[in-house]
């Protein structure tokens, strides 16, 4: 259950995609509530950047899991290799009003995306990748995503930094980073958008209160890629976040 209340906290509204999947504890199915809360300086130029609450809910069995607005569905491990199908929502976008400078631009909306997953533990070591298409027909767009992560304890916190790398095809940065023909202003040209790497940095802290009671604490950065540094959009080469949670297991 921890690693999947990490995936809920991961996939806030704020953040960007994770592919972390949760290890079976037990053959029984196991639930928890809670309440998680973010905070991201996007990388747009004057954007509102604004703390988001999201209440938490996580559900896992043998066959299925659920973190937040995610949901897996388990497939027979390959040897050492968990396999998923994974579904989940992304809060990704901007409207309008977010920003003056995004005035008279059409508004980006967030999606389902849909694909699969697959972890490989390695002792403290996860390594995981992500292949998801955009099943809501928005961008139409792909993203691919790998990650490294170690876990270690000190004391009664549990310790989990990561390195992953994102790849976004051309049809996901045109459309939420270009800027069409009929949305170019003075000051704000015309621009098609090109596929991009991000690199990412975290650190997950976990404390458990009690035996049912965990906290959690994640912060992330990010650099981005080339493909959306090119963008007028934009005025930053990246982004950073901040996000806090807290789960009640039952």
């Amino acid at each position: 259950m921890r690693r999947l209340f990490a995936a809920a906290l991961l996939a806030l509204p704020i953040a960007g995609p994770t592919t972390a999947i949760a290890q079976p504890e037990a053959q029984a199915s196991s639930w928890g509530l809670g309440l998680g809360v973010g905070y991201e300086r996007r990388a747009y130029r004057d954007f509102d950047n604004r703390a988001r609450v999201l209440p938490l809910l996580m559900y896992e069995n043998r066959w299925v899991s659920v973190a937040g607005p995610g949901i897996d569905l388990k497939l027979p491990d390959v040897g050492p290799l968990a396999l998923r199908l994974r579904a989940r929502y992304a809060f990704d976008g901007y409207e309008a009003d977010d920003s003056p400078y995004l005035a008279g631009m059409a508004e980006r909306k967030g999606g389902v995306w849909v694909g699969g997953a697959l972890a490989w533990q390695l002792g403290a070591t996860r390594l995981s990748a992500e292949l998801l298409g955009d099943a809501s027909g928005n961008s139409k767009g792909r993203q691919f995503r790998l990650q490294a992560e170690h876990s270690f304890r000190a004391g009664d916190f549990e310790l989990t930094p990561r390195l992953a790398a994102l790849s976004l095809d051309r049809k996901y940065v045109d459309y939420y980073y270009g800027v069409a023909l009929s949305e170019q202003r003075a000051g704000r040209a015309a621009h098609a958008g090109e596929s991009t790497v991000n690199t990412e940095l975290g650190l997950r802290v976990g404390y458990r209160l009690a035996s049912q009671q965990l906290l959690m604490l994640d912060l992330s950065g990010t650099r981005l890629g080339r493909g959306i540094k090119a963008s007028p959009l934009v005025e930053r080469g990246s982004e950073t976040g901040l996000r806090m949670a807290y789960l009640y297991r039952f």
